[in-house]
């Protein structure tokens, strides 16, 4: 028994270069597991001392193993931008995915194509944008998926006002399972960006995505706005009349009380709470009680000149 005892402490003080790759495969996949974010082959070399390194070559040997021994099973062990990852199978996704019972996050198809946008034709402007969609883009649209980590600035045009470029960042490779910009699917294969297969989302993961659109009205806002969407068949067609009578109010905050309300009415389709939109609806109806009221004062001045005469 004393020698049981001795050869196990022997073991766990020894040089992990003399331990054999299984228990190397046993490390990395249990900080896999334990971690909430991808780890990349330099975070998996910090879990050893810096003097009983991991042989050379052994954990990227551990990650080849581990992923050839999900072959079978309900998960995958993946590479993205970030580094590497357990993920769900989408061959039992459905099921999975039932585990969670809260409403998913649905953007707009303007939101969408925004993005899309951005990621297959980076870097581009913001006008760029707006002339290959027709129509103005919110700016509501552009602080969404800067605060869900998407989208960053990545330099400006050198042009006069020098206008920001856009390109994606690595938490959008993470959210849609891609590992570098060259994996995304041809644009002319994809009839739309909602095809991208997100990662599932975890209770209390920290996502950045997941967690912006949380604690931004706006989601909530295209999760009452996407079926309208879904179900339209000319979403383009719809959107030209009212964006560009948003871009106004974009640029000068200040007018908005001058708008009329059609262009009031355009927030609901992008990205403003729909609680909001029945504000401007309030001042018709203070209005016609007024005009009411002139109307019946004038009637009683002209009743009362007849009277005189």
């Amino acid at each position: 028994m004393h020698e049981d005892d001795a050869f196990d402490t022997d073991t766990a003080t020894a040089p992990v270069a003399q331990a054999d790759q299984g228990l190397i495969n046993r490390i990395v996949e249990a900080a896999l597991l334990a971690s909430a974010q991808p780890m990349s082959l330099a975070q998996l070399a910090e879990l050893f001392p810096e003097d009983r390194p991991a042989p050379e070559g052994s954990l990227a040997l551990a990650l080849e193993q581990l992923a050839q021994a999900c072959a079978e099973r309900g998960v995958e062990l993946v590479e993205v931008a970030s580094g590497w990852r357990y993920q769900v199978k989408p061959d039992v996704h459905a099921w999975v995915s039932r585990m969670w019972t809260e409403r998913k996050t649905r953007y707009t198809r303007a939101t969408l194509e925004t993005l899309a946008l951005i990621a297959y034709r980076q870097p581009i402007t913001r006008g760029e944008i707006e002339q290959v969609r027709g129509v103005a883009v919110s700016s509501n649209i552009i602080q969404a998926l800067e605060e869900r980590e998407w989208i960053r600035v990545v330099g400006h045009r050198d042009v006069p006002g020098r206008p920001a470029l856009f390109g994606t960042t690595k938490g959008f490779l993470d959210y849609f399972g891609l590992k570098r910009l060259d994996e995304l699917p041809p644009l002319s294969e994809l009839k739309d960006i909602a095809e991208l297969d997100p990662q599932l989302p975890l209770p209390g993961a920290p996502l950045p995505a997941r967690a912006a659109a949380e604690g931004q009205p706006d989601a909530d806002a295209d999760a009452e706005a996407a079926p309208a969407d879904d179900a339209a068949t000319g979403d383009d067609d719809g959107e030209q009349p009212a964006s560009p009578d948003s871009s106004p109010a974009q640029d000068a905050p200040d007018a908005d009380g001058d708008l009329p309300p059609p262009a009031t009415q355009d927030a609901p389709d992008l990205d403003a709470p729909t609680a909001d939109a029945a504000e401007p609806t309030d001042a018709p109806q203070t209005d016609a009680p007024a005009s009411t009221t002139h109307q019946e004062d004038d009637a009683d001045a002209v009743s009362s000149e007849h009277k005189h005469e």
